[in-house]
């Protein structure tokens, strides 16, 4: 292993001519007062959004995935020569002309109780790139090394979060749920001692970085660290940069831009938490330092999937006593940390009720449009509260009753026959493969039994034809996900040295509403020896 440089060195063009035409703008920096204090030690960062910080390069960096789409999306040369030469920059190693790099301050709301400063510990923004079309990107580094917001940690990543942070951002992409994105992976060549289950046998492990992606990392926290602290003129200059460089179709900043803002933000909120639930996905750290100002998913640590469909599931081990960010709480826990939000913008309007009308956005919202996703996944033409409500109710009080994949069932619910006449082994055959019990009560089958025949009788009041009806249903429920027990066996092998299984889940999520036949085993339910193991069903906040 040799030393890596104590800085990063500027990017020789000369030899990677096709990266001269990029450019970054400095919007955030420029506009916002940054931390006065050059040194990059661990401390409080009072009247800044930012601190200037350098990535600390790594000892043997080395490109084990790059994510094509997003390399287009950024408008990135994707060829061999162009990604060898960014991998220094990707690293932290390197810096391109423009780069600009910092490290945020922001607080936030941790399961419940303010946190105070938090701010970028591990992430670092090297610039925003100024991509095709006239839209601008955030390339953060991940992993880069420490920041003044470290706190008592090393600001680097292991190899196994990294990979579940870069396959999940792209399979929430491709799943339709708003989210970040994830451009590459580069494995540092130098170790990292975690305490995975904060148990006291720490172990180092492999160190990586993944560059992340998204037009703004800004996030509620940004805010409410502001407003805590009485930094009024700053909080007021954040939400107007806000406003004018993420907002812009809200009008010129003031007061009533600042409410139409949180109504905004309300709304994207709504809609992604309203995918979450139709995925089965659980976040399990939705701490408002963790909740995007544009409504997308971010910070991608303990997360997970329904295996079995079990509403007081997370997979957060910090969180396995209280549950307070488990699956069917999703959507109350956001508004939570909406109305935290409002808070923090409270100081700038000066009367709660503007910016509870405002917050409304988000209840009427989230109802409409969960209502709509409920009616894809079940097939129907439109939800019917008066109808809809009690078959949707009966249906989760079923899928709790037994074992039941969620992915599955629904996936599978497309091929159960319709048909007023249709035997109870017809009905009961394609969703045999949901069910992680081999018997089941007798009372159970019988009861689902008379679901499905109620919900044949609603798929046909609706008199769509039934291959329309199935290929809605296939948009809505997804053939693939990303199961925690696939990435766990990505990692396996990446950490023994192979990243083959990383570049297949990242096509096999590229089409996860296609059968892609051949790949059948990635669509399984959980297997029995991934139940308890490490990695598989619960995990930590460690990385």
């Amino acid at each position: 292993m040799t030393a890596a440089p104590t800085d990063p060195a500027p990017l020789d063009l000369a030899l990677a001519p096709a990266l001269r035409g990029l450019r970054f703008d400095d919007a955030f920096v420029s506009a916002l007062p940054g931390d006065p204090e050059p040194r990059n030690y661990r401390r409080q960062v009072v009247g800044a959004a930012y601190s200037r910080v350098l990535p600390t390069p790594v000892a043997a960096p080395r490109l084990l995935a790059w994510v094509p789409e997003v390399a287009s999306l950024l408008g990135l040369p994707d060829d061999p020569a162009a990604r060898d030469a960014l991998t220094p920059v990707l690293a932290g190693n390197a810096l391109l002309p423009g780069m600009a790099p910092y490290a945020a301050c922001y607080g936030g709301h941790q399961f419940g109780n303010w946190a105070n400063q938090l701010g970028d510990g591990r992430a670092i923004t090297l610039g925003e790139l100024e991509a095709p079309g006239g839209a601008s990107y955030e390339l953060q580094l991940k992993g880069a090394g420490p920041t003044p917001y470290s706190r008592t940690a090393d600001g680097r990543a292991v190899l196994r979060s990294s990979i579940r942070e870069l396959l999940q951002s792209e399979a929430m992409h491709h799943l339709g749920v708003p989210t970040t994105r994830a451009l590459s992976l580069i494995g540092t060549g130098e170790p990292v001692l975690r305490d995975m289950f904060y148990d006291g046998r720490a172990r180092h492990e492999p160190g990586a970085v993944v560059c992340r992606v998204a037009p703004s990392f800004l996030r509620f926290g940004n805010f409410e660290i502001l407003a805590a602290r009485q930094d009024l003129d700053l909080l007021e200059r954040l939400v107007d940069h806000t406003v004018t460089r993420l907002f812009p179709e809200l009008g010129p900043p003031g007061r009533d831009a600042t409410l139409a803002l949180l109504a905004e933000i309300a709304r994207r909120t709504a809609v992604m938490v309203a995918h979450w639930m139709r995925v089965g996905f659980v976040h399990g750290v939705m701490n408002t330092d963790n909740m995007s100002v544009l409504g997308l998913t971010i910070d991608y640590g303990p997360y997970g999937f329904l295996d079995v469909y079990d509403p007081d599931w997370t997979p957060n081990t910090t969180d396995a006593g209280g549950r307070r960010y488990r699956f069917a709480n999703q959507p109350q826990i956001a508004l939570w940390n909406l109305v935290r939000f409002a808070n923090a913008l409270y100081p700038l309007i000066g009367e709660a009720a503007p910016l509870e009308e405002a917050l409304s956005a988000y209840a009427s919202t989230f109802a409409v449009t969960h209502e709509a996703m409920m009616a894809d996944k079940l097939g129907l033409v439109a939800f019917d509260p008066d109808r809809d409500v009690a078959l949707a109710q009966d249906l989760d009080r079923l899928l709790r009753r037994v074992e039941t994949d969620m992915t599955i069932f629904h996936r599978q619910l497309a091929a159960v026959p319709t048909a007023p006449d249709a035997a109870d082994a017809a009905l009961l055959a394609p969703l045999a493969d949901a069910f992680y019990e081999t018997s089941r009560p007798a009372d159970h089958d019988e009861a689902l039994l008379d679901w499905l025949r109620r919900w044949g009788a609603r798929v046909r009041a609706d008199g769509r034809p039934d291959a329309e009806r199935v290929a809605a249903m296939n948009r809505a429920n997804p053939r693939f996900v990303l199961r925690n027990y696939l990435a766990q066996e990505a990692i396996d092998l990446a950490e023994a040295g192979d990243p083959s299984r990383i570049l297949e889940l990242l096509d096999l999520m590229r089409r996860p509403y296609d059968e892609q036949p051949g790949r059948e085993r990635f669509a399984a339910r959980r297997p029995e020896w991934a139940r308890h193991k490490a990695g598989c069903s619960a995990l930590s906040c460690s990385s």
